[in-house]
């Protein structure tokens, strides 16, 4: 599976912005995907994430209310609605997939970078 992401870009704060996550390749074997983030000097940390078959969708806390996950499986792709951004949000984020029979997230897109000035 091949993941490209797109979308990022510079925002005010209190603004929003939509991230893109485009798959391609063996597609019927996703499983799961997520948005991770990581921010410059510090560790990736996930975001958000959906099943890709059942629709279940999760949150870490910090974007909870704010950030909102989705999927289109007929297009393949994988949105992060992004409201009410944080100077905080900026990072580069990240697309992510997990497989069936997979235990880890082993596709992973290039990266979009977002900054979000106060």
């Amino acid at each position: 599976v091949q993941l490209q992401a797109s979308g990022g870009g510079l925002v005010q704060a209190g603004g929003s912005l939509r991230l893109s996550c485009a798959a391609s390749g063996r597609t019927s074997s996703i499983y799961d995907m997520r948005w991770f983030r990581q921010a410059p000097g510090k560790e990736r940390e996930f975001v958000a994430g959906i099943n890709w078959t059942g629709g279940r969708r999760y949150y870490a806390d910090s974007v909870k209310e704010r950030f909102t996950i989705s999927r289109v499986n007929a297009k393949n792709t994988m949105y992060l609605q992004m409201n009410s951004l944080k100077p905080e949000d900026t990072a580069v984020y990240y697309c992510a997939a997990q497989e069936l029979g997979k235990t880890d997230f082993s596709s992973w897109g290039q990266g979009t970078q977002l900054t979000v000035s106060s």
